[in-house]
């Protein structure tokens, strides 16, 4: 009933935006991922990783940024994953198609992981617009692999968790602002010997270190 309710009134707020108050798209001012730096007192990642064009075509990203942060004395890992939406609609003013941000839970097990846990916590992390926050915690595991992964949606100066919120957002945001810019925030952690306190902490150590860079990428 919830996500009925949420969908009519998305619907809704597009329908008044398109023929009542129509305006011109805001795109923020923001700096690229390419000058993402790439070391961070003991964390380094060393090169930036590139998706297949069809893979980036189909999540329709602007600009993006994954790279894989090593703590060499530890052997600790953590994959970072900025993907950021100049727009999520295709066509601004015209309603042709939509240019969501994909929620990892839906293409995680498209990808052969299984979700063997999904939860939505409280966090308290320095350099996120709002702190504490809730965001999404899931483990996955394929095969013998199991991995910690935190991610939520980060988006005109808010930190959201549940996928309804955001598309709820996004029409508020579109009709108020004419903004529907917004990013998704990963963070995934290889769990060794089972320890996932460990990968937690790595991922609490190298967070704030992120995340104090991220608001020039990801305009609030």
């Amino acid at each position: 009933m919830m996500k009925f309710a949420v969908a009519l009134l998305f619907i809704s707020i597009n329908f008044y935006t398109y023929n009542y108050m129509a305006s011109e798209a805001v795109y923020p001012p923001r700096e690229s991922f390419d000058t993402f730096p790439l070391e961070f007192g003991e964390w380094t990642c060393s090169e930036r990783q590139e998706m297949p064009p069809g893979v980036e075509n189909n999540l329709g990203v602007t600009d993006y940024l994954i790279c894989n942060f090593v703590r060499p004395e530890t052997h600790d890992m953590v994959g970072v994953y900025f993907g950021y939406h100049e727009s999520q609609v295709r066509e601004e003013g015209g309603g042709a198609g939509e240019n969501s941000i994909h929620p990892p839970a839906h293409c995680l097990p498209g990808s052969g992981w299984d979700i063997i846990d999904n939860q939505t916590v409280t966090v308290n992390i320095p350099g996120l617009p709002q702190s504490p926050a809730t965001v999404k915690r899931m483990i996955i595991a394929k095969g013998e692999l199991r991995q910690l992964v935190f991610y939520w949606y980060q988006s005109r100066g808010r930190v959201i968790s549940e996928d309804w919120k955001k598309i709820l957002y996004v029409g508020l945001d579109r009709a108020l602002r004419s903004r529907t810019d917004g990013s998704l925030t990963r963070f995934t952690i290889r769990i060794i010997q089972k320890d996932e306190a460990r990968a937690e902490a790595a991922f609490f150590d190298l967070a704030p270190l992120i995340l104090a860079n991220a608001s020039r990428y990801i305009p609030e």
